[in-house]
């Protein structure tokens, strides 16, 4: 496991920060939505979504941090996305099948449905790049902001109250000792804690004057699509030299 997670970190790093300028609150102009992030998997971390809606382009905000940060001193890529397509919500412990403690990402798909957008720093925001840490947030958290265009059906979940923002990858110091022993059940060759669902939110409307804050729980993570898209993702990349961990600053 250790070993695995030593390949994904250096990947990480090769995603590159860049700056944040705006506030929310200031972005939050059109149609605006949110949601908040709350931890599953025993993570500890907890965070904030915010989009505001201008058609098809979604200008995104988004904070989280408690994650964990580092394994052998390199960064912990955390990919995230936008599901549709599910029950639109977070999954209970309930959802655990295997009795491990931990609802893996395919034991959470009822919930939250399949990727319909991926927060990528960079690049592609499709759900083709749900697994590709080299354009995920890395470390232990991440203030995060982005204008991408949205698929028609990725707006109307957002719009409906369908859509489940998810952020993966769980401390495997946390997990049972079952859990800990366990492979990925998108990639085989990595450990289950690597791309298990870590922070879980459903999208709702914005209130009219504010933006709502807060922390909460769940549990969950990925669908069909993403279990195709895994493994060839996953092994993507070369190493590089790990860097310490720092808070993560992004704007495309």
């Amino acid at each position: 496991m250790k070993k695995a997670l030593l390949v994904l970190a250096p990947l990480a790093a090769l995603a590159a920060p860049l700056a944040f300028t705006a506030s929310p609150a200031q972005a939050a102009t059109g149609t605006s939505y949110q949601a908040t992030l709350n931890p599953l998997n025993h993570a500890t971390g907890s965070g904030t979504f915010w989009v505001s809606l201008n058609g098809s382009t979604a200008t995104v905000h988004e904070s989280w941090s408690g994650l964990a940060g580092t394994f052998s001193g390199a960064p912990y890529p955390h990919v995230q996305h936008i599901h549709i397509g599910g029950a639109g919500a977070c999954p209970t412990t309930s959802a655990d099948k295997n009795g491990d403690g931990v609802v893996s990402t395919t034991e959470g798909a009822a919930a939250y449905g399949g990727i319909g957008t991926t927060l990528s720093t960079t690049g592609d925001t499709s759900p083709a790049a749900g697994t590709n840490i080299k354009i995920a947030p890395a470390g232990s958290s991440t203030d995060y902001q982005r204008t991408i265009q949205l698929d028609s059906k990725v707006v109307s979940a957002i719009k409906s109250g369908n859509a489940v923002i998810v952020v993966h990858g769980l401390d495997p110091a946390t997990l049972s000792k079952k859990a800990q022993g366990e492979k990925s059940d998108l990639v085989p060759s990595l450990p289950l804690a690597a791309t298990s669902p870590a922070l879980c939110g459903v999208v709702h409307a914005m209130p009219a004057g504010g933006v709502a804050t807060g922390t909460g729980s769940t549990s969950g993570m990925e669908d069909s699509s993403l279990l195709g898209l895994a493994g060839g993702l996953f092994v993507a990349g070369a190493g590089m030299a790990m860097y310490t961990v720092r808070r993560k600053t992004v704007k495309a």
